[in-house]
């Protein structure tokens, strides 16, 4: 008994005196590194006193030595880098968001109500660290501010390091120190332009480094941080041996400056090559990830966007007509009400708790695909950025499990055997969510997402969806039987079987796999067509790339005619360029200025302006766009005022007028209007005579209004035609312009109609002061109608035109009923319900697939409080609104505005008489005033307190 217990105290100190040793060891090289720059200078001058003394080889150091120091100050910093960039973290997400797997704890942790529990409990909890966050965590404690100081000599640890390595002639070192100078990871490293620039400029001429070369490209292109002088001539050459040494960023950057001329001559060709070269690297990359490639990164964000548009909702295109419903704008408008994806995923897991499988399986997504939103080609499109959330697979499959346990109670010991009746669910007529869910589980299970890879329960999950015939089943079902992925189960006839089921269902990844198979046999039209369907059909990222392909075969095969083949350069690019900006998985500049401007810090501002111009300069249209809106100098409505909250900078404004150039030259139209303003105000333009900057205002306009989609720009050049400001006045274009405003927006009907009145009543003073070609008020003629109206007469007056379907005006409704008697192919017995099947699958699944998650949680959230109310809606005229009488709304609109317009005449005129017998009271004052007054002896004089005493008295 007495030796046992001894043995296990001796064991007991051993294991303490182990413990001690390593955390002696660990300090110990940690001081050793922080040693290591003082230990070299003192040894560096020690040398230099031995050579102006004596020149013995024994005090002369090895180069060795100096190669070996510079290794081991290079591996301290990265490590110390390493361990600081994970410890600090710029953006942190809700608690539940990030949930920890149970492996990872004791068992009996594992026993207690966490955050990430399921029911009252977990939501209890949740609620509870959310509002301990919100009320305790607003200010700094000491203890914070200590870890602050220690990261900040850290970080001067790093530097140190780093500069030390690279002054011992370690080029990695040199290029981490660029790197880090001009990208700092947080604010605890400072951001030194010309400390990278000299860096990278030295790293370049050493080692020839592509991507140092790039950047040095980037300071001459941009004049960033005035480091160097702006010399596009250096950037093109820097830019150019930075792409022969397979830079993709630079790629991208001399392939958009061939295709747009910028600093060069427009040159399709070699702006294909370029493009080209790049967007093989994003393939290279997305092919080495699991099956099915590796997930395509988040969608960037247009800072606009999250605003309504650069002008603001229902003035921008980018939120009228179909722009509405994208996720970036309706993210925006969430926002705005005060809505947060925490708030919303608590509303979700609430629900899904309550055994909402419609909650649980939306929440799945959520949490598989890292986002609020996705995209509209299926799993393999990827997802909005806009609306990401913190990834967690664990989560995703807790969910799908949930829902297709209720198909599928338990599964076989071999996976390929799971068609037995044991393992189904008796009395199951429903599948409900189940098939879908099975299409995510075995999607996880054939790329490991979250869980353990495995190829055979990957194709059961697919096999049992493909039974209630989920096109997401039947594609993985493809992918396994074409790749062989499951030992023996390689058949290229069934994989394509199972392709074609899934196209048929519209699913964009199916037609890439079908494309992919025919392009494989040189079949190249066939194959075109399957990849241009799946583009329709939301395909971000393959479809493009062999597309490009295509159309780079086409122009380069002789024999085809040059117009042909520049057609297809053309579109060859554009494909490309495509591809290259969606393939960013090693440089994903737009995701990491996103996260830096969402910091709110003026760091992290400086940072995403930093990142958007580099992406700028490579041609991405987002980031151009962002850049521009930023640094907007056009955004005050009080400019020609004193109030004028900013003050212009035309350096700003030029850079911002580049910026809005490039965009629009990409087809925003709101940058092409924006433009078109700058050029109006004289924002960052050439100083030059205020005519010829308006005519070229017009110009600008006039090329947005062509695109019949910028109210905006409509009613600007209506409104300068009225005054004669850049083009010839003529009141009837002016009426023409105004009116095809509100024909493009509804929503500028008061505008348009305030605007029209005073055209009408400047018309009519023209005309009496013996003006010419004024409006007439109770007539039309054909060349003073707006572009609706004469095309309404020209139907009226030529049969041929009346008889011929107006595509422009027909409802959505009556052009799809059009559409379908069209002849596509031969004919069978079956087809036309085929169609109808396939027809009524198409709204089922835009139903469901292509719904707002916000949008939907909060109607179902409003039906569910008037579903539990005793007398229905505690809002009855909202009821009423909603109900009926919805056909009236736009025949009164008119009226509307005449009585407010009426209303605001009778203030104006009750205003002016008021101010006139107030203006009439105030002279008889004055007058009364200047009369003298009568000697009233000892009685006080009228106005006097004390003549009040008098009359008392009295």
């Amino acid at each position: 008994m007495t030796r046992t217990s001894r043995a296990r105290r001796r064991a007991a100190w051993l294991a303490f005196g182990l413990a001690a040793l390593a955390a002696f060891s660990v300090s110990a090289h940690s001081d050793d590194v922080q040693d290591v720059r003082a230990s070299t200078a003192q040894s560096s001058t020690t040398d230099q006193g031995a050579h102006q003394t004596s020149t013995s080889p024994h005090d002369v150091q090895p180069e060795a030595d100096h190669a070996t120091e510079a290794t081991r100050a290079f591996r301290s910093a990265i490590f110390t880098l390493h361990n600081l960039t994970d410890y600090s973290q710029q953006y942190s997400h809700d608690p539940f968001s990030q949930p920890q797997s149970a492996s990872q704890q004791p068992s009996f942790f594992s026993l207690l109500p966490t955050a990430q529990g399921k029911g009252p409990i977990g939501s209890a909890i949740r609620i509870t660290q959310k509002l301990y966050h919100r009320i305790f965590s607003s200010g700094k404690s000491a203890t914070s501010r200590k870890k602050d100081e220690e990261m900040q000599r850290k970080a001067i640890k790093v530097i140190d390091l780093l500069q030390l390595s690279a002054e011992l002639g370690n080029m990695d070192a040199l290029f981490a120190l660029a790197h880090l100078s001009l990208f700092p990871p947080n604010i605890h490293f400072p951001l030194d332009p010309k400390l990278a620039y000299s860096s990278f400029a030295m790293h370049a001429s050493v080692t020839g480094n592509a991507t140092s070369q790039s950047y040095l490209a980037f300071f001459y292109a941009t004049g960033y941080a005035d480091v160097v002088p702006i010399d596009q001539t250096k950037a093109l050459l820097y830019y150019t041996f930075a792409a022969q040494g397979g830079d993709k960023g630079a790629q991208m950057a001399l392939g958009y400056r061939y295709w747009s001329g910028i600093s060069t001559v427009e040159d399709c060709p070699r702006a294909a090559t370029w493009y080209e070269g790049a967007a093989d690297q994003a393939m290279q990359k997305f092919l080495s990830g699991p099956p099915g490639g590796l997930t395509l990164p988040y969608t960037p964000t247009s800072l606009s966007d999250l605003d309504g548009g650069v002008y603001g909702p229902g003035a921008s295109v980018a939120s009228t007509g179909l722009n509405g419903i994208r996720p970036a704008v309706k993210a925006g408008l969430a926002r705005a009400a005060g809505e947060t994806w925490e708030d919303l995923l608590e509303y979700y897991m609430f629900n899904a708790d309550r055994g909402e499988m419609d909650f649980a399986y939306k929440l799945g997504k959520i949490f598989y695909q890292g986002s609020i939103y996705a995209t509209g080609g299926g799993i393999a499109s990827g997802s909005e950025g806009v609306g990401r959330i913190a990834q967690d697979f664990k989560q995703a499959q807790y969910y799908f499990l949930q829902i297709a346990r209720q198909v599928w109670p338990r599964d076989p010991p071999n996976p390929l055997q799971h068609k037995a009746s044991a393992y189904k669910a008796e009395g199951v007529t429903q599948p409900g969510w189940a098939p879908k869910s099975a299409a995510y589980l075995g999607r996880m299970y054939m790329r490991g997402e979250g869980v353990k890879q495995d190829y055979e329960m990957a194709m059961m999950w697919f096999e049992r969806g493909a039974e209630h015939s989920d096109r997401e089943c039947h594609n993985g079902l493809g992918i396994i039987w074409r790749d062989g992925l499951v030992k023996g189960k390689k058949d290229t006839h069934k994989a394509l079987t199972n392709f074609a089921i899934a196209a048929g269902q519209e699913l964009a990844e199916a037609h890439v796999n079908l494309g992919k198979h025919h392009y494989a046999r040189g079949e190249f039209k066939l194959a075109g067509t399957y990849f241009e369907t799946a583009i329709r059909f939301g395909s971000t990222f393959e479809a493009h790339f062999y597309l490009a392909k295509i159309h780079t075969m086409n122009m380069r095969t002789s024999g085809f005619p040059q117009d042909y083949a520049a057609g297809s350069c053309s579109s060859a690019v554009s494909f490309y360029k495509l591809a290259a900006e969606r393939g960013v998985w090693d440089d994903d500049l737009l995701n990491d200025a996103e996260q830096a401007w969402n910091s709110g810090t003026e760091r992290g501002k400086d940072i995403a302006i930093l990142k958007w111009w580099v992406a700028a300069e490579r041609g991405f249209e987002v980031a151009q766009n962002n850049l521009a809106y930023v640094l907007d100098q056009d955004k005050s409505m009080l400019r020609s005022t004193r109030f004028s909250p900013i003050q212009v900078s035309n350096d700003t404004a030029r850079l911002a007028l580049t910026q809005w150039i490039r965009s629009a030259s990409q087809r925003n139209i709101d940058s092409l209007v924006k433009v078109g303003d700058y050029y109006y105000h004289g924002f960052g333009v050439p100083d030059e005579p205020e005519s010829l900057r308006w005519e070229k205002a017009a110009k600008f306009y006039q090329s947005a209004a062509d695109t019949q989609v910028s109210a905006l720009a409509m009613w600007n050049l209506g409104w300068m035609y009225e005054n004669g400001m850049g083009v010839p006045q003529d009141f009837h274009l002016a009426k023409r312009h105004y009116d095809q405003a509100l024909e493009i927006n509804s929503e500028a009907y008061l505008p348009v109609l305030l605007s029209l009145i005073k055209l009408h009543a400047r018309s009519l003073w023209h005309t009496l002061h013996g003006g010419e070609n004024g409006l007439k008020l109770w007539g039309y003629d054909e060349d003073k109608m707006s572009v609706s109206e004469r095309a309404d007469l020209k139907r009226e007056i030529d049969p041929a035109s009346r008889s011929q379907p107006n595509t422009e005006t027909r409802p959505h409704g009556q052009e799809e009923t059009v559409d379908t008697f069209d002849d596509d192919g031969p004919w069978y017995m079956g087809k036309a319900r085929e169609d109808f099947q396939r027809r009524r699958r198409e709204g089922t699944r835009q139903v469901e697939e292509e719904e707002d998650p916000v949008q939907w949680a909060r109607e179902r959230r409003n039906a569910e409080s008037e579903r539990d109310g005793d007398f229905g809606p505690e809002d009855y005229f909202d009821a009423a609104l909603r109900g009926g009488h919805r056909g009236e709304e736009g025949a009164n609109e008119f009226l509307e505005t005449m009585l407010l317009v009426a209303l605001c005449l009778v203030v104006a005129v009750l205003i002016y008489i008021r101010t006139r017998f107030v203006e009439r009271a105030r002279r008889d004052e004055e007058r009364d005033q200047g009369r003298p007054q009568p000697n009233l002896g000892l009685f006080p004089p009228p106005g006097d307190p004390a003549r009040q005493d008098w009359q008392i008295v009295r």
